[in-house]
Protein backbone atom coordinates (compact mmCIF):
# COMPACT_ATOMS: atom_id res chain seq x y z
CA UNK A 1 0.00 0.00 0.00
CA UNK A 2 1.30 3.91 -0.79
CA UNK A 3 -0.31 6.79 -0.16
CA UNK A 4 -1.68 8.96 -2.75
CA UNK A 5 0.12 12.77 -2.66
CA UNK A 6 -1.78 16.01 -3.46
CA UNK A 7 -1.73 17.57 -6.93
CA UNK A 8 -3.85 20.45 -6.28
CA UNK A 9 -6.12 21.66 -3.58
CA UNK A 10 -9.45 23.22 -6.02
CA UNK A 11 -11.99 26.02 -4.15
CA UNK A 12 -15.16 25.85 -4.57
CA UNK A 13 -15.99 29.06 -6.21
CA UNK A 14 -19.72 30.63 -6.13
CA UNK A 15 -21.27 30.69 -9.20
CA UNK A 16 -25.45 31.57 -9.80
CA UNK A 17 -26.44 29.22 -12.34
CA UNK A 18 -29.57 31.02 -13.53
CA UNK A 19 -30.88 32.13 -10.25
CA UNK A 20 -29.85 28.64 -8.62
CA UNK A 21 -26.20 29.62 -5.98
CA UNK A 22 -24.17 26.47 -6.89
CA UNK A 23 -20.43 25.93 -5.69
CA UNK A 24 -18.11 24.72 -8.44
CA UNK A 25 -14.42 23.09 -7.74
CA UNK A 26 -15.21 21.29 -11.23
CA UNK A 27 -13.71 22.74 -13.73
CA UNK A 28 -11.20 25.15 -11.72
CA UNK A 29 -8.49 27.42 -12.90
CA UNK A 30 -5.56 24.72 -14.38
CA UNK A 31 -7.99 21.99 -13.88
CA UNK A 32 -10.38 21.51 -16.29
CA UNK A 33 -11.29 18.16 -16.00
CA UNK A 34 -10.66 15.07 -13.84
CA UNK A 35 -11.13 12.44 -16.01
CA UNK A 36 -13.66 10.84 -16.47
CA UNK A 37 -15.31 13.66 -14.27
CA UNK A 38 -15.91 16.58 -15.88
CA UNK A 39 -17.64 18.92 -13.67
CA UNK A 40 -18.73 19.13 -9.67
CA UNK A 41 -21.59 21.53 -8.95
CA UNK A 42 -22.60 21.29 -5.30
CA UNK A 43 -25.88 23.03 -3.97
CA UNK A 44 -26.98 23.87 -0.68
CA UNK A 45 -30.81 26.22 -0.86
CA UNK A 46 -33.55 26.96 0.85
CA UNK A 47 -36.71 26.42 -1.29
CA UNK A 48 -38.79 29.71 -1.65
CA UNK A 49 -42.25 29.51 -0.09
CA UNK A 50 -43.55 32.72 -3.00
CA UNK A 51 -43.60 30.59 -5.98
CA UNK A 52 -45.13 27.15 -6.33
CA UNK A 53 -42.35 23.73 -5.83
CA UNK A 54 -43.14 23.23 -9.61
CA UNK A 55 -41.23 26.31 -10.35
CA UNK A 56 -38.68 25.59 -8.10
CA UNK A 57 -35.33 24.10 -9.20
CA UNK A 58 -34.29 23.06 -12.33
CA UNK A 59 -36.83 23.28 -15.16
CA UNK A 60 -36.57 21.13 -18.21
CA UNK A 61 -33.56 21.47 -20.81
CA UNK A 62 -31.35 18.47 -22.55
CA UNK A 63 -28.12 16.61 -22.24
CA UNK A 64 -26.32 14.30 -24.80
CA UNK A 65 -23.36 12.16 -24.19
CA UNK A 66 -22.70 11.96 -20.25
CA UNK A 67 -24.07 11.08 -17.40
CA UNK A 68 -25.80 13.64 -15.05
CA UNK A 69 -25.40 12.46 -11.41
CA UNK A 70 -27.25 13.47 -8.71
CA UNK A 71 -26.32 12.83 -4.84
CA UNK A 72 -28.56 14.47 -1.84
CA UNK A 73 -27.95 15.24 1.13
CA UNK A 74 -31.02 17.32 2.28
CA UNK A 75 -34.52 17.06 0.80
CA UNK A 76 -35.47 15.57 -1.93
CA UNK A 77 -35.27 15.28 -5.67
CA UNK A 78 -38.59 15.06 -8.04
CA UNK A 79 -36.98 13.71 -11.30
CA UNK A 80 -38.91 13.86 -14.66
CA UNK A 81 -37.50 13.22 -18.18
CA UNK A 82 -38.43 12.59 -22.02
CA UNK A 83 -38.73 9.06 -21.97
CA UNK A 84 -41.76 9.21 -19.18
CA UNK A 85 -39.28 8.56 -15.98
CA UNK A 86 -40.88 10.49 -13.12
CA UNK A 87 -39.51 9.68 -9.53
CA UNK A 88 -38.91 10.94 -6.11
CA UNK A 89 -35.45 10.29 -4.91
CA UNK A 90 -35.37 11.54 -0.74
CA UNK A 91 -32.52 12.17 1.31
CA UNK A 92 -28.87 9.64 1.23
CA UNK A 93 -30.14 8.60 -2.55
CA UNK A 94 -28.77 8.83 -5.98
CA UNK A 95 -30.03 8.98 -9.66
CA UNK A 96 -27.98 8.38 -11.98
CA UNK A 97 -28.77 9.33 -15.83
CA UNK A 98 -26.82 8.19 -18.65
CA UNK A 99 -28.17 10.63 -21.27
CA UNK A 100 -26.79 8.59 -24.11
CA UNK A 101 -28.53 9.87 -27.63
CA UNK A 102 -30.20 12.48 -25.56
CA UNK A 103 -32.80 13.37 -23.13
CA UNK A 104 -34.97 15.87 -21.59
CA UNK A 105 -34.86 15.93 -17.98
CA UNK A 106 -36.17 18.77 -15.10
CA UNK A 107 -35.23 18.37 -11.41
CA UNK A 108 -37.36 20.36 -8.98
CA UNK A 109 -37.91 19.93 -5.09
CA UNK A 110 -40.65 17.19 -4.39
CA UNK A 111 -44.27 18.11 -3.07
CA UNK A 112 -43.57 17.44 0.32
CA UNK A 113 -40.06 19.53 0.56
CA UNK A 114 -41.31 21.66 3.59
CA UNK A 115 -42.51 18.99 5.55
CA UNK A 116 -38.47 17.62 5.06
CA UNK A 117 -37.52 20.66 6.49
CA UNK A 118 -37.53 22.92 3.11
CA UNK A 119 -33.98 22.43 1.79
CA UNK A 120 -32.04 21.07 -1.25
CA UNK A 121 -28.68 19.82 -0.45
CA UNK A 122 -27.10 18.18 -3.78
CA UNK A 123 -23.99 17.63 -5.85
CA UNK A 124 -24.45 16.71 -9.18
CA UNK A 125 -21.67 15.29 -10.66
CA UNK A 126 -20.84 15.10 -14.96
CA UNK A 127 -19.22 11.55 -15.76
CA UNK A 128 -17.96 11.34 -19.58
CA UNK A 129 -19.45 8.31 -21.44
CA UNK A 130 -16.68 6.43 -23.44
CA UNK A 131 -16.80 7.80 -27.23
CA UNK A 132 -18.80 4.39 -28.43
CA UNK A 133 -21.40 4.41 -26.24
CA UNK A 134 -22.81 8.16 -26.42
CA UNK A 135 -25.34 7.66 -28.81
CA UNK A 136 -27.06 4.79 -26.88
CA UNK A 137 -30.09 4.98 -25.77
CA UNK A 138 -30.73 7.14 -22.51
CA UNK A 139 -31.14 5.32 -18.89
CA UNK A 140 -32.16 6.87 -15.66
CA UNK A 141 -31.05 4.41 -12.39
CA UNK A 142 -32.69 5.69 -9.46
CA UNK A 143 -31.65 4.54 -5.46
CA UNK A 144 -33.37 5.69 -2.57
CA UNK A 145 -30.71 5.52 0.80
CA UNK A 146 -31.63 2.16 1.55
CA UNK A 147 -30.39 0.67 -1.51
CA UNK A 148 -26.89 2.18 -1.26
CA UNK A 149 -24.11 -0.36 0.92
CA UNK A 150 -22.55 1.30 3.71
CA UNK A 151 -19.25 0.76 5.46
CA UNK A 152 -18.50 1.36 8.85
CA UNK A 153 -15.01 1.99 10.00
CA UNK A 154 -12.81 0.35 12.46
CA UNK A 155 -13.01 3.27 14.49
CA UNK A 156 -17.03 3.50 14.63
CA UNK A 157 -16.53 6.99 13.63
CA UNK A 158 -16.11 6.78 9.96
CA UNK A 159 -19.37 5.48 7.28
CA UNK A 160 -18.83 5.24 4.07
CA UNK A 161 -21.77 4.79 1.03
CA UNK A 162 -21.28 3.00 -1.92
CA UNK A 163 -23.05 4.21 -5.25
CA UNK A 164 -20.90 2.81 -7.68
CA UNK A 165 -17.65 0.61 -8.21
CA UNK A 166 -16.26 -0.85 -5.33
CA UNK A 167 -14.98 -0.36 -2.17
CA UNK A 168 -13.37 -3.10 0.13
CA UNK A 169 -15.49 -6.01 -1.35
CA UNK A 170 -18.15 -3.88 -0.90
CA UNK A 171 -20.04 -3.04 -4.59
CA UNK A 172 -22.66 -0.32 -5.30
CA UNK A 173 -25.61 -0.69 -7.52
CA UNK A 174 -25.03 1.51 -10.20
CA UNK A 175 -24.19 0.57 -13.14
CA UNK A 176 -21.83 3.05 -15.60
CA UNK A 177 -20.29 2.34 -19.20
CA UNK A 178 -16.62 2.60 -17.67
CA UNK A 179 -15.20 1.93 -14.16
CA UNK A 180 -15.83 4.74 -11.55
CA UNK A 181 -16.52 4.55 -8.05
CA UNK A 182 -18.82 7.40 -6.42
CA UNK A 183 -18.94 7.13 -2.56
CA UNK A 184 -19.83 9.55 -0.09
CA UNK A 185 -19.27 9.31 3.48
CA UNK A 186 -19.65 11.04 7.18
CA UNK A 187 -16.35 10.98 9.61
CA UNK A 188 -17.33 12.13 13.28
CA UNK A 189 -14.31 14.26 14.64
CA UNK A 190 -11.68 11.89 15.41
CA UNK A 191 -12.73 9.48 12.33
CA UNK A 192 -9.71 8.15 10.33
CA UNK A 193 -10.32 6.12 7.30
CA UNK A 194 -7.76 4.53 4.42
CA UNK A 195 -9.83 3.87 0.90
CA UNK A 196 -7.72 1.86 -1.11
CA UNK A 197 -8.05 2.55 -5.13
CA UNK A 198 -6.89 1.01 -8.55
CA UNK A 199 -3.44 3.33 -8.94
CA UNK A 200 -4.71 3.75 -12.33
CA UNK A 201 -8.09 5.62 -11.16
CA UNK A 202 -7.59 9.61 -11.47
CA UNK A 203 -9.16 10.54 -7.63
CA UNK A 204 -10.54 12.91 -5.56
CA UNK A 205 -12.19 14.09 -2.50
CA UNK A 206 -14.48 17.29 -2.01
CA UNK A 207 -15.37 18.12 1.24
CA UNK A 208 -18.97 19.69 1.72
CA UNK A 209 -18.04 20.51 5.11
CA UNK A 210 -15.82 20.14 8.13
CA UNK A 211 -12.09 19.86 7.88
CA UNK A 212 -9.39 17.03 7.49
CA UNK A 213 -5.88 16.05 7.45
CA UNK A 214 -4.37 13.99 4.74
CA UNK A 215 -1.33 12.56 5.22
CA UNK A 216 1.94 14.33 3.82
CA UNK A 217 0.13 17.62 3.07
CA UNK A 218 -1.95 18.69 6.06
CA UNK A 219 -5.69 20.27 6.54
CA UNK A 220 -8.24 20.58 3.87
CA UNK A 221 -11.01 22.34 4.33
CA UNK A 222 -15.15 22.61 3.65
CA UNK A 223 -15.73 23.79 0.23
CA UNK A 224 -12.56 22.34 -1.41
CA UNK A 225 -11.92 19.47 -3.23
CA UNK A 226 -8.04 17.85 -2.97
CA UNK A 227 -6.77 15.95 -6.42
CA UNK A 228 -4.59 13.64 -6.07
CA UNK A 229 -1.62 12.59 -8.18
CA UNK A 230 -1.69 8.80 -9.61
CA UNK A 231 1.43 7.55 -7.25
CA UNK A 232 -0.09 5.15 -5.00
CA UNK A 233 -3.43 2.86 -4.39
CA UNK A 234 -4.39 4.46 -0.96
CA UNK A 235 -6.35 7.70 0.14
CA UNK A 236 -6.11 8.26 4.01
CA UNK A 237 -8.32 10.49 5.21
CA UNK A 238 -8.42 11.76 9.20
CA UNK A 239 -10.78 13.94 10.42
CA UNK A 240 -9.88 17.29 12.33
CA UNK A 241 -14.31 17.72 13.07
CA UNK A 242 -17.13 16.23 11.79
CA UNK A 243 -16.76 16.24 7.90
CA UNK A 244 -19.25 15.21 5.12
CA UNK A 245 -17.18 13.86 1.89
CA UNK A 246 -17.83 12.89 -1.58
CA UNK A 247 -14.60 10.68 -2.86
CA UNK A 248 -14.86 10.22 -6.71
CA UNK A 249 -12.12 7.79 -8.47
CA UNK A 250 -12.46 6.80 -12.05
CA UNK A 251 -10.32 4.89 -15.16
CA UNK A 252 -9.33 7.55 -17.31
CA UNK A 253 -10.95 7.24 -21.04
CA UNK A 254 -7.72 9.16 -22.69
CA UNK A 255 -10.57 10.70 -25.44
CA UNK A 256 -11.13 13.88 -27.01
CA UNK A 257 -13.43 16.26 -25.18
CA UNK A 258 -15.95 18.74 -27.28
CA UNK A 259 -18.41 20.39 -24.96
CA UNK A 260 -20.53 23.22 -25.01
CA UNK A 261 -23.52 23.84 -22.51
CA UNK A 262 -25.66 20.38 -22.04
CA UNK A 263 -24.18 18.54 -24.26
CA UNK A 264 -20.57 16.65 -24.22
CA UNK A 265 -19.10 15.10 -27.06
CA UNK A 266 -15.82 13.89 -29.08
CA UNK A 267 -15.74 16.72 -31.76
CA UNK A 268 -17.32 19.95 -32.72
CA UNK A 269 -19.45 17.93 -35.74
CA UNK A 270 -21.15 15.92 -33.13
CA UNK A 271 -22.19 19.02 -30.81
CA UNK A 272 -23.81 20.99 -34.02
CA UNK A 273 -25.44 17.65 -34.31
CA UNK A 274 -26.43 17.80 -30.77
CA UNK A 275 -27.99 21.06 -30.64
CA UNK A 276 -29.47 20.29 -33.86
CA UNK A 277 -31.19 17.13 -33.33
CA UNK A 278 -32.52 18.86 -29.58
CA UNK A 279 -34.24 21.54 -31.69
CA UNK A 280 -35.58 19.11 -34.30
CA UNK A 281 -37.38 17.25 -30.94
CA UNK A 282 -35.42 14.45 -31.70
CA UNK A 283 -34.48 14.25 -27.97
CA UNK A 284 -38.69 14.35 -26.99
CA UNK A 285 -40.31 16.06 -25.18
CA UNK A 286 -41.06 17.29 -21.35
CA UNK A 287 -44.09 18.42 -20.70
CA UNK A 288 -44.26 18.76 -16.58
CA UNK A 289 -48.36 18.49 -15.39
Amino acid sequence: MKTRTVKNILYAASYNMGGFPIRQPIPAPGVESIDPFLLLHHADVKVPTHQPVMQSGVGPHPHRGFSPVTFIFKGGVHHRDSRGNDNVIYEGGVQWMNAGMGIIHSERPPADIFEKGGRQEIIQLWVNTPAAFKMEQPSYQPFSASAIPTIISEDGLATIHISSGELNGVKGPVSSYSEVNTFTAEFIKGAAFSFTIPDTHNAFVYLLDGSIHLPGHGTVTGKNAAYFNNDGDTITIEALEDTRLFIGTGQPLNEAVASHGPFVMSNETQLLEAFRDYQMGKMGVLIEA
